[in-house]
């Protein structure tokens, strides 16, 4: 690895910051879809019912998830054999042009099929680029740390994400105080777009400023290991299951959670604003989580801060659903979707660095961004249309409770398997 430390103008603080901005902006664009699913519905997917509208609408947001895996592999590799820096410039960029084609589409009453075409092209640019995000960057933040303090500097990965999804749900608080559910529907949700393309330049030249942290042709030497190739391998596969498992089950938990504003509208029949302002206090909450659960993990180790915070939401969530059910008010909102997020950020933070620390340099990014983007595939991209489906098939509004507690115990019994990394307690290898 370079030595980037050595180096006047770095400085880990600005390029973690530099390197999750990015993130963070590609995330609020993608995110903010969820957000406004029944108003792009009725713009590009008109139907003979609300709920046909909605599973339209909500299956183009799955079709960005038809392209992770792609752009996790490609865009992955690359970042292994080009560079991190290159690797997330170009997911950065066609972002971009996703997101201004999306807000600048006209309806399907303009222009007609073309609309829904172009719209779904354009979430799978979204998918395409999404899918080679994440594992270069959060490469970056694990190369670019001290091995003391790996948790913190890598916990930026996801609460980037929270600090986009808490933006997002503010745009929506601010839009639905100012405007008629009318103009949300004709034009609201384009703004909440647009001001995502506005902060797109900035992105860019912050991410054009990052040193670079990978030198090719150098061996990872923190895992040249005298055990043989095989062995090697073999608990390199084992991790990468297990990551899998973990990674499908927040996947699950955190787009079941984040289409709870669409739940809470036309499930719970709640007002607007008050969805969107506890959507906006539980992400609120899981940035702090986030960025709370890399603190621990790094004194306390990776698998105590993954399991027990694991296991206290597997055991709250039902009971949790049944008070929002049953007295759909601002202080059992609060607490099922605001408590709960942030105890369920914790572990994932702490996951992060355990797989990334697990991994060989040289293939960090590519499997990283690969298992990442299977998982989100598979399972973030049909979250959303199960509960849907769930909820209109069983005409319980307690439904999606029922797959967030599967998910729940999944991610518990793979997070109680995988391997300890942390320096504090493993040694630095």
């Amino acid at each position: 690895m370079p030595d980037i430390q050595g180096k006047q103008e770095f400085s880990v603080q600005r390029a973690a910051f530099a390197a999750t901005i990015g993130n963070m902006l590609e995330f609020y664009d993608f995110i903010t879809y969820s957000f406004f699913a029944i108003e792009i519905g009725h713009t590009f997917f008109p139907a003979h019912s609300a709920y046909g509208s909605l599973m339209l609408s909500l299956a183009t947001f799955g079709a960005g998830f038809l392209t992770r895996p792609i752009g996790g592999i490609v865009l992955g590799i690359y970042s292994d054999r080009v560079g991190r820096r290159p690797a997330m410039l170009l997911s950065f960029a066609l972002m971009g042009i996703a997101i201004l084609t999306i807000a600048l589409t006209p309806s399907y009453e303009s222009i007609g099929l073309a609309a829904p075409v172009i719209v779904i092209a354009a979430r799978m640019v979204q998918g395409f680029a999404l899918g080679g995000e994440v594992g270069p960057t959060t490469a970056y933040l694990i190369e670019i740390a001290s091995p003391q303090h790996r948790g913190l500097v890598v916990a930026w990965q996801p609460a980037s994400q929270e600090i986009a999804a808490t933006t997002g749900a503010l745009v929506g608080v601010i839009l639905s105080s100012m405007m008629t559910p009318d103009a949300i529907q004709a034009y609201g949700w384009r703004i909440a777009f647009l001001i995502g393309a506005v902060c797109l330049p900035f992105g860019l030249w912050m991410r054009r400023t990052l040193p670079e942290t990978i030198s090719h042709g150098e061996p990872a030497p923190e895992h040249v290991e005298s055990s043989g190739h095989v062995a090697q391998a073999r608990r390199h596969l084992r991790v990468i299951v297990l990551a899998l498992m973990i990674l499908a089950s927040g996947t699950i938990s955190t787009y079941v959670t984040q289409y709870m504003t669409t739940y809470a509208k036309n499930t719970l029949h709640v007002s607007s604003s008050l969805a969107f302002g506890v959507s906006l206090v539980s992400n609120g909450l899981q940035i702090i989580g986030a960025v709370l659960g890399g603190w621990l993990a790094d004194r306390l180790g990776r698998k105590p801060v993954m399991f027990w915070p694991q296991l206290i939401v597997l055991v709250l969530t039902y009971p949790a659903f049944l008070w929002i059910v049953q007295s759909p008010d601002i202080w059992s909102l609060l607490f099922g979707f605001g408590v709960l997020s942030f105890i369920g950020s914790l572990p994932f933070t702490a996951f992060y660095a355990n797989f990334t620390e697990a991994l060989p340099q040289n293939i960090r990014g590519g499997v990283f961004a690969t298992i990442y983007a299977v998982a989100i595939a598979t399972f973030g991209g049909t979250a959303q249309l199960v509960v849907t489906w769930l909820l209109h098939v069983s005409g319980d509004p307690l439904a999606p409770s029922w797959y967030l507690l599967l998910a729940a115990t999944v991610g518990l019994v793979a997070m109680s398997m995988m391997p300890e990394t942390a320096p504090v307690k493993a040694g630095e290898k």
